[in-house]
């Protein structure tokens, strides 16, 4: 494979192309740190990989991510509370509190505290994506979408509270999520700019340019022959869009200077890309039970993936590439403030589920 197809992108500031060579030599992790406590799923460490520091003053990405989880949960809980309908809302609940790594919130957050703003006036574009996502997911699982019965190891929301009921409660999410960024950003003193850009980003990124986009042509490709752009295409839309939109809508609520926003845009994009492509292998390589859902189910239905178009070697020398491009987006920052985010990519490139 002489190189990877270019990034399809629908911003006036398109990102370059990635002209990224496949060799048996890139199949591990060129980093400076590795992630602590996490195996590697894609991208194998070797012997020249420096072991973890042991400094107490070190960055822990561990104490760090679990931090922002409990505040985005707890933010969460407040946003969605029991109400009426009970139905309605026992099912909104069950979905948006079901845990979750809650990457997209922390990246919200981080890039926001990147550009030198305070994490709490992230907090509401940080609900308002995770709301977005598990929209998303719920609405992935429907029979008329992928069809499945398992979610984070749990019965999906259809299988739970009905179909009607699990769609409904999909739209009021979405509904929620831009109330939620309006109303949370005026309680933040975030200038009202700021917080009706955070708004477009987001619904960009859920319509007919992101989301939507995304799962139509992947709908339409299943069982089709698949090149590797239409597959950048249907996941740069369907998983890396909403994951660049979290990351840019914190830095805009954080006050992030134009050129700030694009790279960290840029960031996201092939971090949100990396999530698909270890998604796709991990789907090949684990099992359902490792993974709290249905493994094997893009083979089953025959769609095209990173492992059937590249093969697994190849898939996973690709996530390694990404993990290269997304780390030298941050090189422009200060190098204490991209901590977080450069070891988000890590993480995910080393996670197992």
């Amino acid at each position: 494979m002489a190189k990877i197809a270019p990034f399809l992108v629908h911003h006036a500031t398109p990102l370059p192309s990635l002209k990224l060579h496949i060799s048996p030599r890139n199949t591990s992790l060129h980093a400076k740190h590795s992630t602590p406590g996490v195996r590697c799923a894609v991208a194998t460490p070797t012997s020249n990989t420096p072991a973890v520091l042991q400094d107490e003053d070190a960055f822990s990405f561990e104490r760090y991510m679990a931090s922002k989880a409990v505040t985005v949960n707890e933010a969460l809980d407040r946003a969605v509370p029991p109400g009426q309908p009970e139905r309605l809302s026992e099912s909104m609940r069950y979905s948006l509190l079901a845990g979750g790594k809650r990457v997209r919130p922390m990246l919200a957050i981080a890039a926001c505290e990147m550009v030198g703003g305070d994490a709490a006036a992230a907090s509401p574009v940080a609900c308002a994506v995770e709301m977005v996502h598990t929209m998303s997911l719920i609405h992935d699982d429907l029979p008329c979408m992928d069809d499945d019965d398992l979610r984070r190891g749990h019965p999906t929301n259809h299988v739970v509270f009905g179909v009607s009921t699990a769609l409904l409660a999909g739209d009021a999410l979405l509904a929620l999520s831009f109330e939620h960024v309006s109303r949370g950003c005026a309680e933040h003193g975030v200038p009202a700019d700021r917080a009706l850009r955070a708004v477009a980003e987001l619904a960009n990124a859920v319509g007919a340019s992101g989301l939507a986009a995304g799962q139509v042509v992947d709908i339409a490709s299943e069982g089709a022959d698949v090149g590797l752009a239409t597959l950048e295409y249907i996941h740069v839309h369907k998983t890396a869009r909403l994951l660049e939109a979290a990351a840019v809508c914190g830095a805009i609520v954080g006050g992030g200077a134009e050129e700030e926003i694009e790279g960290i845009r840029r960031y996201a994009r092939y971090v949100g890309l990396l999530f698909q492509v270890v998604d796709d292998v991990l789907d090949v390589t684990r099992t359902s039970e490792q993974l709290g859902k249905t493994a094997g189910k893009d083979l089953a239905t025959d769609k095209a993936t990173y492992p059937k178009l590249m093969g697994v070697d190849g898939a996973r020398a690709y996530a390694a590439e990404l993990v290269a491009s997304a780390e030298a987006e941050l090189d422009r920052f200060d190098h204490a403030r991209t901590e977080p985010l450069r070891h988000l990519a890590r993480f995910i490139a080393y996670r197992q589920n």
